[in-house]
């Protein structure tokens, strides 16, 4: 059994969270901690883990034999409460983006912006701007009818994997666990986890990335890039210009050539011009795509994480 507490507030909060839970729990390999981590990352009282079989045992272990004693780790606890509650459930269970969460939150752009600001200040999320260019029109051709609606948004995040984990798997079934009954709340968990372990996996790639480059040139820009045609995982740009197109993949297979054959028709279709794509995968890759491995593109699989640490 070993304890887990942090107070992190850096900038780079998941790259300095993540390494100092690896080296707590150093009996985890690589691909557990990222595991863990997901769901634990950034609570801010003792963690007291056992060695558990899997991620689910400890789950259940935890969050519905013990839920009551995790619930009160949310401060302040009205965050549990509407209309907070129904924004962080909206960010944890959503695409972050700025507007959509405030209409599934139900609230007026007003209060919901001045919740929103209060859950900033108290460090509970944070905003990733959007890069995101607006959309060019000619003063004799209006815009497709289908755009002129079309609003530029930033991103809300959660600062800590942990509260997204709350908010996203817990406060859901709040009743259920109350209860002590759990059998919900773990179908649902394990159907969507993937999508916890997947964010912090591309955080933790984005990272990966500005460490490579760092003797090479400096990046001035990144992080996840979305706009009016799609998303991507990572898009970073150097000081030259130079720009870099990252996808991350948190899958039980090898990654193939036909990924990186998306990967630029989804770039095509958003007209940027990529200088070098970046693949980041769980499980590594396919034979062919290791062949193809160069200058303009890089491979890195999980093992790679550790210079992170």
């Amino acid at each position: 059994m070993l304890e887990y507490i942090t107070y992190i507030n850096e900038r780079d909060f998941i790259k300095t969270a993540f390494k100092e839970f690896y080296n707590t729990f150093s009996y985890l390999n690589i691909e557990e901690a990222v595991e863990y981590f997901s769901i634990l990352g950034g609570m801010r009282e003792p963690l007291e883990l056992e060695y558990f079989d899997d991620v689910f045992s400890m789950v259940d272990s935890n969050f519905v034999d013990h839920f009551l004693k995790y619930q009160n780790l949310i401060t302040p606890s009205y965050l549990l409460e509407k209309p907070y509650k129904e924004v962080l459930v909206a960010v944890a269970r959503g695409d972050g983006k700025y507007y959509s969460v405030l209409r599934k939150s139900k609230l007026s752009e007003y209060t919901g912006e001045t919740i929103v600001a209060e859950l900033i200040a108290l460090k509970v999320l944070k905003v990733e701007h959007s890069r995101e260019a607006p959309l060019k029109s000619h003063p004799k051709h209006k815009l497709p009818r289908d755009q002129r609606a079309y609003r530029i948004q930033d991103k809300l995040r959660f600062r800590q994997p942990f509260m997204r984990f709350w908010f996203g798997f817990v406060a859901y079934y709040k009743k259920d666990l109350a209860s002590a009954k759990g059998e919900k709340f773990l179908e649902n968990f394990e159907k969507h986890y993937e999508r916890l372990r997947s964010l912090v996996y591309e955080q933790l790639s984005n990272d990966l990335l500005l460490k490579y480059y760092a003797n090479e040139e400096e990046i001035v820009s990144s992080g996840s890039y979305w706009n009016i045609y799609s998303e991507f995982d990572i898009l970073c740009v150097t000081k030259s210009k130079k720009i870099i197109l990252g996808e991350c993949k948190y899958k039980d297979r090898t990654v193939c050539k036909n990924e990186l054959t998306k990967l630029k028709q989804k770039a095509a279709e958003s007209g940027i011009k990529v200088d070098v794509y970046a693949l980041f995968s769980k499980s590594g890759f396919s034979k062919e795509l290791l062949s193809m491995k160069s200058d303009t593109l890089l491979l890195f699989d999980l093992n790679d994480l550790k210079v992170l640490l």
